[in-house]
Parts: C-alpha cells; structure tokens; sequence
C-alpha cells in the first residue's frame, strides 16, 4: 500500500486517527472568535483614526488633558471617543471635531490644492497621559 505524503488527514504514520483528550476544534473555534472579537474594535479604531496632530498648538493642549488626532471625514465624536477609549485605553471626557478646508497654492504656472482633512481635539480624564510621541 503506497502512502500519499501530500494528502491532508487526521491519520497518523500507523494509519489510526489520532486524538488527544481534548476536542481541539472547539478550542480552536472558540480561540478564533476571542481573536475576531479583539481585532474588530482596533479595526474601527483604525478606520476612525489617521494619526495624532502634532504641532506647538498640539503639545501646549496636551498639558490640559487634550490631545488632537487627524480622523476620517465620515468620523462623528461619539465614533472618535470610542476610537481613543479602545486604542489608547483612556477614559474620553470630550471631543471637539473641526474641518479643516482645502487650501489653494501657486506651483510655478499652475494652481494646486492642499487637501483638507477632519481634526478632533479630545479631553481625557485627569490623571491619565497618551503618549504621542514615544520617547
């Protein structure tokens, strides 16, 4: 009897089904849904959030407790503080949303636009710190 060593099965080299005192399937099934269930809440993080806003303005607010990130344009407060609160594991006491316009400039001859994006300035609790830039 010839073995086929590319054909997926649960046989051992003896040709017995091996099995171990514990059910792996429901293990594996149950570990899978533990995982999806942590990826989606930094995947909406991610879709919400496109990074932290640093400028002079930005590091002054940082001393109240506020900090300011760039989010999506579709990005309501409730969607950021949700966002923040997951990623950050801080508790939000506020957002402030802004839209900043697009911006025409001269290039040469030629006309371009700065794009324009969405800021959200958000309030923490007193006490806890994010840190923005790591050290």
């Amino acid at each position: 009897m010839a073995i086929n060593i590319f054909k997926k099965d649960e046989k051992g080299p003896s040709g017995i089904k091996e099995t171990t005192g514990e059910d792996t399937s429901k293990k594996a099934k149950k570990a899978k849904t533990e995982a999806t269930a942590k990826t989606a809440i930094s995947i909406e993080a991610v879709k919400v959030l496109r990074g932290a806003h640093i400028t002079e303005k930005s590091a002054r607010l940082a001393e109240e407790n506020k900090y300011v990130f760039k989010v999506a344009p579709h990005a309501n407060k409730i969607e950021v503080a949700k966002a923040i609160e997951s990623s950050y594991k801080v508790t939000v006491t506020g957002v402030n949303v802004v839209n900043i316009p697009e911006k025409s400039r001269r290039r040469g001859r030629g006309i371009a636009v700065k794009p324009g994006y969405r800021k959200a300035i958000v309030s923490i609790k007193e006490g806890q710190v994010i840190e923005v830039l790591p050290k």
